[in-house]
């Protein structure tokens, strides 16, 4: 493996935001942990003392890992980053893809997705799982269509199971030329989570595995539940269809940044051919990277 690809990652410089009326902010002093809708949480890795979650520290672990390039989207959670992200894509374009996020949870919406299209955002993220069940409404058509029009890509998270499959078919039908990866596997381990994954028989949907090693915590690495779900998607849709992600950086509390793919390399369940479709290829097709840089692999002092 050669190249690889993260389709779902995060990037923030501050998170502090408010989400259903919770607030989520960073802990202090020097702490990595955030209070999470009233929870303390470890959302980042113990190091991260300053709350920084950085494209540069996230660089620093892709070379280690060899990963060549990075799909940075959004979430409430983090609150907005367009204006981090849109400096992280000029600084480092071979090496991230960045979505932007307008303010869906409130009216008006449509303007700020046309400023960010604009600003040069070549994708718009939105987390429909978060907004109320019946996400779809005439706003949110429009800037659908908007986003067919200028070759805008759309990032988004769907409630759990079938929730609002349905109102994704009324987009695909209504706006067949947009490009669509839903993220987070389908939700996975929830439910109902294929008929998620069957929206990728339509001829520009993708499915992105962002959080899968999160949804297979309970069973922890190496995931031989998660490589089932792999396959099972694929005899569905096909390999060509999904794409790896991480969901960095939440995800490495837990275990390592290699470990989120590694598992996928080690399998012997999948063949070097679809492995090489989920890490990398597909990812690079579908986000439109161009040439990739090749990383070597760097031995740890423990070897």
């Amino acid at each position: 493996m050669t190249t690889i690809i993260d389709a779902h990652a995060h990037l923030w410089l501050n998170q502090d935001t408010i989400v259903n009326g919770f607030p989520i902010y960073q802990l202090e002093p020097n702490r990595s942990r955030s209070l999470f809708f009233g929870e303390e949480r470890q959302m980042l890795p113990p190091w991260m003392t300053d709350g920084q979650n950085t494209a540069e520290r996230f660089l620093s672990n892709m070379d280690y890992a060899q990963v060549s390039a990075a799909v940075i989207t959004q979430e409430f959670i983090d609150g907005l980053q367009n204006s981090y992200l849109m400096q992280v894509q000029r600084r480092y374009p071979e090496r991230f893809f960045c979505f932007g996020m307008p303010e869906t949870r409130q009216p008006g919406f449509l303007d700020e997705a046309k400023s960010l299209i604009q600003e040069g955002f070549r994708g718009i993220k939105i987390p429909a799982a978060r907004l109320p069940q019946q996400f779809l409404n005439d706003e949110m058509m429009q800037m659908f269509c908007l986003m067919e029009q200028h070759g805008i890509i759309l990032g988004i998270e769907l409630a759990d199971g079938d929730a609002q499959v349905s109102q994704m078919e009324e987009v695909i039908q209504q706006c067949p030329l947009l490009k669509i990866a839903i993220g987070h596997f389908g939700m996975v381990t929830r439910p109902n989570w294929m008929s998620q994954i069957r929206l990728a028989r339509h001829k520009n949907v993708y499915i992105e595995s962002g959080g899968i090693t999160w949804l297979f915590n309970d069973e922890f690495y190496p995931f031989p539940s998660a490589i089932r779900a792999i396959r099972e998607a694929a005899d569905a849709v096909g390999m060509e269809k999904l794409m790896w992600g991480s969901d960095y950086p939440r995800t490495i509390t837990a275990i390592t940044y290699r470990m989120s793919y590694d598992f996928v390399t080690k399998s012997k369940d999948l063949t070097d051919g679809e492995k090489r479709l989920f890490l990398s290829d597909n990812a690079k097709m579908f986000f439109g990277f161009g040439d990739l840089i090749e990383l070597p692999y760097i031995k740890n002092m423990s070897e």
